[in-house]
């Protein structure tokens, strides 16, 4: 059983606070992914499972067992850093071996775990080479399979991807979720980059500033953020936010940024009709924003703005459009005759809206 569980867990570097209060459990075959900016202390809440740091309060347990106090190589767990860390005067045979070796494996069956890994990982080819013979891929092939000789409870991935090229990373993206699927065990998996978020975890634990944020599958981060931070690092180009009030006007309700207004669908009146009066925080994603020449069948809000910028995708175009002081992206079809300087008429799809406090939290309205 390879559960792990954070309970009010906290990591103090002198005056500065990278973890704090940190409850957080994963289950069983789990692939979950810490994702937040640099500095928001997901790597720490990494290395405190992993025992490369000391916890200053709380405890983390792997399975029934609390691991505050236990050894690094005690806990049962393989860790793939951002750097491959590979030792170049060995093979890769032997830098897969390495470890093993160390506990006294029996040699039989250090062969049998390395010749396995790298047929999961289809490095066999490479096993007698040295690293400096290595592409960037093969090397972070031969680091992963190094900690999949292991067979430890959980594996743990710090930014493993960060060194290698677009292509590269989406293959690698790609290679170790069919990883996670064949070995069946818990994956805990940080990174910065919330496309690999999205696109690999069954949930997602987004941190700020040492606090946990929200936890929930990607689907459910990007339709229900729990604040404006989650809703605006989810999601690729990010959500667009404008300051609004919320206005009635003959029993319906308007979100009027000053620029423009737009209205809000039947579906969601009741809903926000309490805190009609209130000055929110508006949002709505770059792919609720149309051309009303392809727009879906959506309840739609006209916007006028000016095109500033284009950017070809070839399926579809980012497109920075400005409407008085506001300035916000739309995901637009290729098919569009929108071009750059013309005044335009887009088109918001407010089933999708959401609508944030504007106090300290911004928090979602709901």
């Amino acid at each position: 059983m390879a559960t792990v569980s954070y309970t009010n867990v906290s990591k103090h570097f002198g005056d500065v606070t990278a973890v704090n209060d940190m409850n957080l459990n994963i289950i069983d075959r789990e692939f979950l992914v810490l994702v937040g900016p640099s500095g928001c202390g997901k790597t720490t809440g990494l290395r405190l499972l992993a025992g490369l740091e000391d916890i200053d309060d709380g405890t983390i347990a792997i399975g029934d067992r609390i691991v505050n106090d236990i050894e690094p190589k005690d806990r049962d767990i393989a860790m793939v850093f951002q750097s491959y860390a590979l030792y170049p005067h060995m093979t890769v045979f032997d830098n897969m071996a390495f470890g093993l070796k160390l506990r006294k494996t029996p040699k039989e069956e250090i062969k049998r775990r390395v010749q396995e890994a790298a047929d999961i990982l289809s490095i066999e080819h490479l096993l007698d080479r040295k690293p400096r013979q290595l592409s960037g891929g093969e090397r972070q092939r031969v680091a992963v399979g190094r900690a999949i000789v292991r067979e430890p409870q959980v594996f743990l991935f710090d930014e493993p991807l960060s060194n290698l090229d677009a292509k590269l990373r989406v293959q690698m993206r790609a290679e170790i979720s069919k990883l996670h699927h064949r070995l069946k065990t818990t994956f805990i998996y940080v990174t910065h980059d919330q496309v690999e978020a999205m696109t690999m975890a069954d949930r997602i634990a987004v941190m700020r500033g040492g606090i946990l944020q929200q936890v929930d599958t990607p689907q459910q981060l990007y339709d229900h953020p729990t604040n404006v931070f989650v809703a605006g690092f989810i999601g690729s180009p990010a959500m667009n936010f404008f300051k609004a009030k919320l206005e009635k006007s003959d029993g319906s309700l308007m979100v009027n940024t000053g620029a423009f207004q737009v209205i809000v669908p039947p579906s969601k009146v009741d809903r926000y009709m309490p805190h009609a009066g209130k000055e929110v925080i508006f949002g709505i994603r770059p792919d609720d924003v149309h051309d009303p020449t392809f727009s879906p069948p959506v309840y739609a809000s006209p916007v006028s703005a000016k095109v500033e910028v284009t950017e070809l995708m070839g399926n579809e175009i980012f497109m920075h459009f400005v409407s008085g002081d506001n300035s916000f992206i739309g995901r637009i079809d290729p098919r569009t005759v929108f071009k750059v300087g013309d005044q335009v008429e887009c088109v918001f799809d407010m089933d999708s809206m959401q609508l944030f406090n504007v106090d300290g939290d911004q928090t979602t309205i709901v």
